[in-house]
């Protein structure tokens, strides 16, 4: 096979890589960003003391992603960016105003503490709700008419609701106590939505797109595509059966199992990220554009895939180092400042 031919299809790996670990790392902060309100004060800095350690390593696999496409890409990004400039501009408008807000509620007096609280929460609820928007037209091909525009907003709905069960998840391994116990109950609740907001927009995205419904209901693709579904049902099921049970051991001082909330949360992005590929592959604008024809020429792939080489391993090990660094409960949101 040529270079030509082989070098998007890397490129589209690596792109979707980064996405997908986005998804995960930066997807449980917003979700603790979105629950932040229901919190006490305490809890509240014990809350941005479990994304303060990672806060810069989870962001970097956006601006990564973002470079990959802009570059091995551009024709796609023109095209995503030109339908999708209002949300995208709102989502950079929610991160920066989360961002901001981060920083300045630890050095804040505590008249003004709320305020910043607030500001974190709805750059949270913002930001998450944008990328639920544009995966939602992005999916119909920013098809334009009701129907379209409804799907997209149900997006918008289940990669929030997807984001508090990742947050809610991870509070349950980083903290422990009257917190932790809140993050089984909230983590229960975000689960019903959750799972409901995956199933609606499973079945509503190959009526959306007659070209993912023919991929996906096509025999004997079908049959090969069942473990997908069924296996995100399947974790789905077990994390609500298992979510009560480890509240009562967590009640009982056991804390042993407090990983598995979050590693089943992971399992289900994982399998909802590969049926996601799959329906898009090999198309990058769907129903416009293939890989290969918004690829940029062999030549400037293969000088960008040479700092790929370098530059990936190095977030890696960077956001690697982080977690293992910071690993363990929580303390308090003075502990990495």
């Amino acid at each position: 096979m040529s270079a030509s031919y082989c070098l998007p299809i890397v490129f589209a790996g690596l792109l979707t890589l980064a996405m997908l670990i986005y998804v995960i790392l930066d997807g449980y902060d917003l979700g603790i960003g979105m629950l932040l309100p229901k919190a006490a004060r305490p809890d509240k800095n014990r809350m941005i003391a479990c994304i303060g350690p990672f806060w810069d390593a989870n962001e970097t696999w956006l601006v990564l992603g973002i470079g990959l496409l802009l570059a091995a890409f551009p024709a796609a990004n023109e095209a995503v960016s030109a339908e999708l400039y209002l949300p995208l501009a709102l989502m950079l408008g929610g991160l920066i105003v989360r961002g901001v807000a981060f920083d300045f509620r630890v050095k804040a007096h505590d008249p003004h503490q709320p305020w910043w609280d607030a500001a974190f929460f709805a750059g949270s609820l913002l930001a998450s709700a944008m990328q639920g928007l544009m995966l939602g037209r992005y999916l119909t091909g920013f098809a334009a008419g009701v129907e379209a525009w409804a799907f997209a907003c149900l997006s918008a709905v289940g990669l929030c609701c997807a984001y508090v069960l990742l947050g809610a998840s991870w509070l349950i391994l980083k903290t422990d106590g009257s917190l932790q116990a809140r993050a089984y109950a909230w983590a229960r609740r975000a689960l019903f939505g959750a799972a409901g907001s995956v199933a609606l927009v499973s079945i509503a995205t190959p009526l959306a797109s007659p070209a993912i419904c023919t991929k996906w209901f096509a025999l004997p693709r079908t049959l090969m595509l069942l473990p997908l579904p069924l296996g995100a049902a399947f974790l789905f099921g077990l994390l609500c059966w298992l979510l009560p049970r480890l509240a009562a051991r967590q009640a009982q001082g056991d804390d042993r199992y407090c990983w598995l909330p979050f590693a089943l949360c992971v399992g289900i992005v994982l399998l909802s990220f590969w049926g996601l590929a799959y329906s898009v592959f090999p198309d990058i604008v769907i129903g416009r554009m293939s890989i290969w024809q918004a690829a940029s020429e062999a030549e400037a792939l293969w000088a960008i895939l040479a700092v790929a080489i370098v530059v990936l391993p190095l977030v890696l090990a960077y956001t690697g180092f982080v977690y293992h660094l910071f690993r363990g409960k929580a303390a308090d949101e003075l502990s990495y400042h």
